[in-house]
């Protein structure tokens, strides 16, 4: 039984993934922006795996934490694309997407235990820099309106996945958490 709504699970989150190629007006300023939105996260391995982190680590604290850090990762990130939008700076982005995956899968690896409040704190901090990176590589044809609902659902599908992998027991998720951290280190290393 459980197994069955593993699957289905995601199922669902690969579903939502993928929503964005079934768009019938193509062409359209808002279907554009909303299409690009949507694979913004998934185009880029630092995003990618910084969003099903979040959901992992949400998923280890448990309780509130669960819906309340992801919640707060994606507020924080519309801010972040808000701050981007009006031109606004912020030092080191690239710096601190590569540094909040490490910090995430490390926690992930550790069973790191933080109260709720202090995993909102963190994880807005780390959205602001994702968002802020989102916000900039919006193409300048896209409806900022479409663009962040995008990248929205596409972050709650990927913090999604996290949540429902941590589904597969404590210690592949810690071995999750490991290997996001090594594979960021190996994209700082590469380059």
């Amino acid at each position: 039984m459980k197994l069955m709504k593993l699957s289905h699970m995601f199922a669902l989150a690969a579903l939502c993934l993928f929503a964005g190629t079934a768009s019938a007006h193509t062409g359209e300023h808002t279907a554009s922006g909303f299409a690009s939105g949507l694979a913004h996260p998934l185009q880029g391995l630092d995003h990618l795996l910084a969003m099903i982190a979040v959901g992992l680590w949400a998923a280890q604290q448990g309780g509130r934490a669960l819906w309340a850090v992801p919640a707060t990762f994606v507020g924080a990130t519309l801010l972040g694309g808000g701050l981007a939008g009006l031109g606004w700076g912020l030092p080191q982005v690239e710096t601190a997407i590569a540094l909040s995956v490490l910090v995430l899968g490390l926690l992930i690896a550790t069973r790191r235990q933080r109260g709720t409040t202090a995993g909102m704190l963190l994880a807005a901090g780390f959205a602001l820099f994702h968002g802020y990176a989102h916000g900039l590589e919006m193409p300048q044809a896209a409806s900022p309106v479409g663009y962040a609902l995008g990248f929205v659902l596409a972050t709650l599908c990927l913090h999604g996945m996290g949540i429902a992998g941590s589904l597969i027991g404590r210690r592949a998720t810690q071995l999750a958490g490991a290997g996001i951290a090594v594979s960021v280190l190996a994209l700082i290393l590469s380059v």
